[in-house]
Parts: structure tokens; C-alpha cells; sequence
């Protein structure tokens, strides 16, 4: 599978979730920490490959109202970087103990993708709990409905 197409289908799901959380009234602490956490995640990543200091604490929570953009400035951020350094390009970066690690790009994508898949799993139990029917967000499907 190519990059660009593993990038626009977590920004398909994530874009799916978020669509959600517009539609919802009631506040959902949980959700929108846990879905915080996916977002920050991916900024943190995006800003290490960058050799940049991340804006975002792993667990800062954000409002509802700006995951729309944080997602979107996350991706553009995912895609420059994508553009500027081969996948086998080793980056060196530190957690958030300060520890430093190398991997390769393509090991911190694929990370990074699957990260984001396992917690938008556990968004939808959420939201299933407090009455939203979930979008759909596997990528067989949104594949076969031609969306990627």
C-alpha cells in the first residue's frame, strides 16, 4: 500500500469521527480526550520527524470545536514531511521522558497510522455508549465505496 493512500484513509476515518462530534449536543469527556489523544499523537509525530518542538502535550484535551482543524493542520504536516524525507530516512527524536530513539520514517508511520486506528476503535465504543450510530471507518469498505 502506497503512503499517500494510508494518510488519506486515516484522514477519511478521523474526518468521519469528527463529523460525529459536530453532530453531538452533549458533552462526551471521554471521547474527547481519548480522540484529543489521537490528534496530539499525530501532531507529536509529525513534529519529531520534523526535528520540531511538539505544540501538544500527549494528553492535552482539546474542544470539539477545533478537531476539524487540528486534524487538518496535522495532516498537511504529515504530507510535507512525506515530501521532504525518504521512508527509509532514520530520524532520531525523543519521547517524552526525554529518552532519545532512532527509527526509520516508514516504522514511524506505520505507528503512527495504527495508533490512530487503535483509538478511534475505542472513540466508537464511546460514542456507541452514548447513543450515536457509528460512521463507518474500516478500510475494506470505504475502499470497495470507492471514498479512497
Amino acid at each position: 500500500m502506497r503512503e499517500e493512500e494510508i494518510i488519506n484513509y486515516t484522514e477519511l476515518a478521523d474526518q468521519r469521527i469528527i463529523e460525529i462530534f459536530k453532530l453531538a449536543t452533549a458533552e462526551m469527556p471521554d471521547a474527547e480526550r481519548l480522540f484529543s489523544h489521537v490528534l496530539n499523537a499525530q501532531h507529536i509525530w509529525a513534529q519529531r520527524i520534523s526535528g520540531k518542538k511538539p505544540l501538544y502535550g500527549v494528553w492535552d484535551i482539546h474542544q470539539k470545536e477545533n478537531f476539524e482543524r487540528i486534524a487538518a493542520e496535522n495532516f498537511k504536516l504529515i504530507r510535507a514531511v512525506l515530501k521532504e524525507s525518504p521512508l527509509d530516512k532514520k530520524i532520531l527524536y525523543s519521547n517524552t521522558q526525554g529518552i532519545q530513539y532512532e527509527n526509520r520514517l516508514d516504522e514511524i508511520l506505520f505507528h503512527l497510522f495504527n495508533h490512530s486506528t487503535y483509538h478511534r476503535g475505542q472513540v466508537v465504543t464511546l460514542l456507541k455508549k452514548e447513543g450515536f450510530t457509528p460512521p463507518v471507518t474500516d478500510y475494506i469498505m470505504l475502499k470497495r465505496d470507492h471514498l479512497l
